[in-house]
């Protein structure tokens, strides 16, 4: 009795426990599905970008750099005489040209030091006319022995003396000559002249007294620029071909490039730098250039055939190099490393790291990732230029 009693009673108690665990039971599955469900995570959402095709085409190989504007000669003009400056004749930060009188020294002493001078050369010619009048009548006298060899030699050399003394005093009338002529100072060169450095009334001093102006040419004007000792090669065949045409582009001028040409490539690659230097004339009647500006400089270098290339905007830079976004045919996007040649007008040679007809993204690139889905938008179209004034709307 007792063990079946206690084995009824066990069996009762298993099953109130059974009965009591069923709701929890339910209540965890529907939980655990609940839960489940939140737990796959959303697909990702595709990227817009905008992707153009890598192709292979004729592009021209043009040099790129920034460029210092220099003249083609600058005189710093000084005084060669000194005294006081009585006279300027021009206006300073004005175009002057060659042979124009800037300065003009006080040429009073001048003129009293040329006097002189004239007035020695005039007593000496007639001491010397004197003298050879002498000597000749000596010489006959000493024919006919009326004067010993002694006298006549004094007569003859006293004759020498004074002519030497006469081309003395025609040099020392030709130097007053030259020092008055110094009193007026006018341009060497045609140019524009700087900031005035002395002004009127002051006493100046010669040669090492400082300047008075500095006078820059600035038509035709100089382009300095430096580019990569590797294009040396292609620079020294391109420059064999033919004269090579350089452009200027100002800041803000964009559209309006100067054309000049290159005249002239250093003797040396400057070890520092690994760069070479090279300078463009540029004709400059319209005062575009200007000394210690700087401007972007384009070098064209000839024509490369069958090279592959990609808008300007697909390459990025990461911290091992170069690199574009390639999308593969499932819409995906891998990160290639590049190699880049020249930039011609928006556009990259890629030398390694892209194939011809491959898409790469040129524009979108800030959220993508290796691997990421993109959904390909349009390229977005150029702006029209405006109409014409006077044109139809």
């Amino acid at each position: 009795m007792t063990d079946s009693f206690g084995t009824r009673a066990q069996r009762e108690a298993a099953g109130s426990s059974a009965w009591a665990r069923r709701p929890l039971i339910g209540m965890v599955g529907i939980l655990a599905a609940a839960c489940g469900g939140r737990s796959d995570p959303p697909r990702a959402a595709a990227v817009p970008v905008v992707a153009e095709t890598a192709v292979r085409k004729t592009v021209a190989l043009t040099l790129r750099a920034i460029g210092n504007v220099e003249t083609i000669d600058t005189v710093t003009v000084r005084p060669l005489v000194g005294g006081e400056l009585v006279g300027v004749h021009f206006r300073e930060g004005t175009d002057v040209r060659a042979g124009d009188v800037l300065f003009t020294i006080d040429p009073r002493p001048y003129e009293a030091a040329l006097h002189q001078a004239e007035a020695n050369l005039a007593r000496d010619e007639a001491n010397a006319l004197n003298a050879r009048l002498e000597a000749e009548r000596g010489k006959s006298l000493f024919e006919q022995g009326v004067l010993s060899r002694e006298q006549y030699d004094a007569l003859h050399n006293s004759a020498e003396a004074l002519d030497a003394s006469v081309r003395a005093d025609h040099a020392a009338a030709e130097a007053a000559r030259l020092n008055l002529g110094y009193c007026t100072i006018r341009s060497p060169i045609d140019g524009r002249a700087g900031s005035l450095l002395v002004q009127r009334g002051n006493v100046v001093k010669a040669i090492d007294g400082g300047p008075l102006v500095v006078v820059n040419r600035v038509d035709p004007i100089y382009v300095s620029f430096s580019v990569p000792e590797g294009r040396l090669a292609g620079l020294k065949a391109a420059r064999a071909a033919g004269q090579l045409e350089v452009e200027a582009v100002v800041a803000g001028e964009e559209a309006r490039p100067l054309s000049g040409a290159l005249t002239f490539v250093d003797n040396a690659v400057d070890r520092t730098t690994g760069t070479i230097r090279l300078k463009g004339t540029f004709p400059n009647r319209e005062r575009r250039l200007w000394p210690g500006q700087f401007v972007e400089v384009r070098l064209a270098i000839g024509t490369r055939t069958d090279a592959l290339v990609v808008p300007a905007t697909a390459i990025q830079t990461g911290q091992s190099g170069s690199f574009v976004f390639a999308v593969r045919p499932d819409l995906t996007v891998d990160a290639r490393p590049v190699t880049t040649g020249e930039e011609v007008d928006g556009e990259v040679v890629v030398e390694k790291g892209v194939e011809a007809g491959e898409r790469i993204v040129t524009d979108g690139q800030i959220r993508l990732v290796p691997g990421a889905k993109v959904e390909l938008k349009p390229p977005v179209a150029a702006p029209s230029p405006p109409a014409a004034a006077g044109g139809k709307p």
